[in-house]
């Protein structure tokens, strides 16, 4: 074997690598070897067939693989070893050529990080303010939510709650029959097709339609995606909303703590006030981390950027499996899913992902920040306190898995608050201040 090339490049070295006919035949005669003792071959005992029988049996390519299966990796260590590289991830091989025997084989380099002046980075959370406009539209859910629906001699409106008949079908045959369905009219509702809403309007009770409407071409169902249907409907009745008067007894049918609308009121601003300083806090940690990131220099092998992506699919068709009301819908929900869109999709993210981790993680180990047992112990105390079980409960995040999922997230904790108090640190002197106060 020898190294006829060596490139670095994209923070990979990359070796071509020529094999010997000696060292290609030993690996086919080791493969053989291994073979004869596995595979059946009519006539012969288990391991007795001769090598020209197995080929014969199995076919040369076969034979062929099993023996670059143990080949090339063995002479790509031996190279790194001899090249004195330092591997960071698995290499990958290729076969650039049968005769002689050329390989390449890529081996990823540790990823580099050179910090900016990130200390220099000043910046606070945005502040945050409740609009009175915000906590009116919240009280409005609140009593839509508490609304009842009486029935009006008119015709339909929106907003409006419809007791019909209907009947629908798809090229004929039908998909939809019921009686007596209630149905909210809402102009943005999308069920069973856009559009279906408006078709009720201004009907009657006793009124009878006919009317089509057309399927999109994403709809769940893909038996009925991108198709025409026909509806018919007969109205049984029209129900008015009425929505419930914003007094005291309102406010303690929401919850008996409340004596009055404005302790109703009261609390919802609270949880607008919570759920927007939240929200101002993410922005300000990405704006942080972002800010870290532009100052420095970042380089790493392509392969970190590959395990994000295949990690964030996984998450993806994880909540999609988990929101799926069925085996099937979950299938019929990937049958419409490309895999090879979904990484185009997900490569810019998990590649500003790579970025962040390797910039906070250059900051952790230059800070010497890092996480203990005893925090990881106490997190997880924390979190089984008040389970029904919770010895067990704490057997299941005591494995190691789940610990260093735990010390990753209070060590990212801990790397955000040291640039929190970075960020919101006192201005720095510039030279010509330092030099008038001399």
């Amino acid at each position: 074997m020898k190294v006829t090339d060596k490139k670095e490049e994209n923070m990979q070295a990359i070796l071509t690598i020529e094999v010997e006919a000696a060292e290609v035949e030993r690996s086919m005669e080791s493969a053989y070897r291994r073979l004869v003792k596995k595979v059946d071959i009519p006539g012969f005992r288990t391991g007795k067939a001769t090598r020209e029988v197995l080929e014969r049996h199995i076919g040369r390519e076969k034979l062929t693989e099993e023996s670059l299966s143990d080949l090339l990796p063995r002479l790509t260590q031996e190279a790194i070893t001899k090249q004195e590289i330092i591997p960071f991830a698995r290499p990958t091989v290729e076969v650039t050529k049968n005769e002689p025997l050329v390989f390449t084989a890529t081996i990823p380099l540790p990823p580099t990080v050179e910090l900016g002046k990130y200390k220099s980075i000043r910046l606070k959370p945005k502040p945050v303010r409740v609009k009175a406009i915000e906590v009116k539209a919240i009280m409005e859910q609140l009593r839509h939510q508490k609304a009842t629906y009486e029935p009006v001699e008119r015709p339909v409106k929106l907003s409006d709650l419809a007791v019909f008949d209907i009947e629908a079908g798809v090229d004929g045959k039908p998909f939809m029959s019921q009686k007596g369905a209630q149905y909210p009219v809402h102009a943005d509702a999308n069920y069973p097709a856009p559009g279906f809403s408006q078709e009720l309007v201004g009907l009657k009770r006793d009124d009878d339609k006919e009317f089509k409407l057309t399927f999109p071409e994403d709809y769940g169902r893909k038996e009925l995606a991108g198709k025409e249907a026909l509806y018919k409907v007969k109205i049984i009745e029209v129900k008015e909303e009425k929505l419930p008067p914003l007094d005291e007894e309102f406010a303690k049918g929401m919850n008996p703590e409340f004596k009055t609308v404005a302790d109703l009121k009261g609390r919802v601003s609270a949880s607008l006030k919570e759920r927007a300083e939240k929200t101002a806090m993410q922005d300000f940690e990405d704006t942080l981390i972002k800010d870290a990131t532009k100052m420095s220099q970042v380089a790493y092998p392509p392969v970190l950027v590959d395990i994000e992506v295949e990690r964030m699919i996984n998450q993806q068709l994880k909540r999609w499996q988990y929101a799926s009301r069925s085996p099937e819908e979950f299938q019929d929900r990937l049958s419409k899913i490309s895999v090879d869109n979904l990484r185009k999709e997900y490569r810019p993210t998990a590649e500003e992902r790579v970025q962040w981790s390797l910039v906070l993680g250059q900051i952790a180990l230059n800070q010497k920040i890092g996480i203990v047992d005893k925090e990881i112990d106490g997190h997880i105390e924390n979190l089984v306190k008040g389970a029904e079980d919770e010895a067990e409960e704490k057997n299941k995040l005591n494995t190691e898995e789940s610990r260093e999922q735990v010390r990753q997230m209070l060590l990212t904790a801990k790397i955000m608050d040291h640039l929190k108090d970075v960020a919101g640190g006192p201005a720095r002197k510039t030279k010509k201040k330092q030099k008038e106060t001399k």
